[in-house]
């Protein structure tokens, strides 16, 4: 039985690491798979192994696919905040940097969710319904915030303009049941292919990368509590919300921050990110409410997960959190070493192109229809100088009126 949860724990780390170095590949996608297939699986391993191989893969996912993300562009939705900060610092030869930034995130992703873990199942059951009655008003405050903080009226007004469109187009693509995985075409448009496409007509080059140690990554002992401090308030709350990923959860970390640089901004992602997927396991054992794939998919294995189970699903993000660290660090020395050996327009071709290959495989000719939208929308915020953590409209104008009405 050990021997089983061992090869399922190292075998969850490999798929991750292939997962998250494929721009486009969900772990949702991978966890829907998982399940068509239980059915033989289980015949051969035991539920529980299946249960460990979905969360080493989901934690060591995590972990690296901020990878593609910072280095070539090419976010998934649960890191997609990260292109905006992480090729500002690529493009300052401070790709590894941003990586170091986010694993250190997500490892202390992992310490932060066993340290709140235990009062996170006793007082959830507890404070679930309060929590929902007020929801949209931290959105609405948040959306403000991101609206105000434009320099200038005129791009106060432009801002509310994008935010307003942002959010009528996650309204028609999110509410749409033909297109099947919306958030892939309406995500990867707003951030991922509007990138790529300013890259290409700009014909970026990307300089020479440092690659730094932890000891002159520059972020502060200050920085890390006020960024640990934000994660801890922010992160469970998707846990509470329907309709409420780590994105959302993100931009209240933000607000909660206050004013903050592209180390602290990507520390904060990745620690919500990690802890946002921890939670989501503790939410499925204190009130059997599923708010990721992989929590979904363990559900279908074992319906009741025992405090044993519990126990070992934490063991699993430990150790694979340790594993998964020193992984992304190595595998980003060796994209620093080459990035600038190659042509970057024309990996951003090729990365554009199989991001839209990849909208219309998933998601039809209405996805790629969504695609084209998006990124239309996500160029023309670029090219007015908006921040484009404005286009998060597209999803938080949907989820306050989900709260409201």
């Amino acid at each position: 039985m050990i021997i089983e949860l061992i090869i399922a724990l190292i075998l969850g780390i490999i798929i991750g690491i292939i997962t998250g170095l494929i721009p486009g590949i969900h772990i949702n996608l991978v966890s829907t798979f998982l399940l068509s297939i239980s059915p033989i699986l289980l015949t051969i391993f035991p539920a529980i192994a299946l249960v460990i191989f979905i969360v080493s893969l989901s934690i060591t996912h995590t972990f690296i696919d901020f990878i593609p993300s910072i280095y070539l562009g090419a976010p998934n939705e649960d890191n997609f905040l990260s292109v905006l900060p992480g090729h500002k610092l690529l493009l300052q030869g401070q790709g590894h940097k941003a990586i170091i930034l986010t694993s250190l995130g997500c490892l202390s992703g992992v310490l932060l969710l066993l340290i709140l873990a235990p009062l996170f199942t006793i007082t959830l059951p507890i404070i679930y319904p309060y929590i929902q009655r007020i929801m949209y008003i931290i959105l609405i405050l948040a959306s403000l915030f991101l609206i105000i903080t434009e320099k200038g009226m005129n791009k106060k007004i432009l801002a509310l303009f994008i935010f307003i469109l942002s959010g009528f187009l996650g309204l028609a693509v999110l509410h749409n049941p033909i297109i099947k995985e919306p958030l892939l075409p309406l995500l990867t448009g707003l951030f991922g292919v509007s990138s790529l496409i300013i890259s290409i007509k700009q014909k970026t080059i990307i300089p020479n990368q440092q690659i730094n140690n932890f000891n002159n990554i520059g972020f502060s002992k200050i920085s890390f509590l006020k960024t640990m401090f934000a994660s801890m308030i922010s992160s469970p709350l998707p846990s509470f919300l329907p309709g409420m990923g780590s994105s959302q959860a993100a931009l209240i970390g933000t607000e909660i921050q206050g004013e903050s640089n592209e180390k602290e901004f990507l520390f904060l992602v990745s620690s919500i990110n990690l802890i946002v997927m921890g939670f989501s396991f503790l939410a499925l054992y204190a009130i059997n409410k599923t708010r990721t794939g992989s929590a979904v998919a363990i559900q279908k294995l074992i319906p009741n997960l025992s405090l044993n189970n519990l126990l070992l699903i934490l063991t699993t993000i430990t150790l694979t959190g340790i594993f998964a660290f020193f992984i992304s660090i190595k595998i980003s020395k060796i994209f620093a070493k080459n990035i600038n050996r190659i042509n970057y327009s024309k990996i951003s071709v090729i990365i554009l192109i199989t991001l839209t290959l990849v909208s219309f495989v998933f998601s039809g000719w209405l996805g790629l229809l969504v695609l084209i939208i998006s990124a239309s929308l996500g160029i023309f915020a670029i090219l007015t100088g908006v921040k484009r953590i404005i286009l998060m409209g597209c999803l938080l104008i949907p989820t306050i009126l989900f709260y409201i009405l």
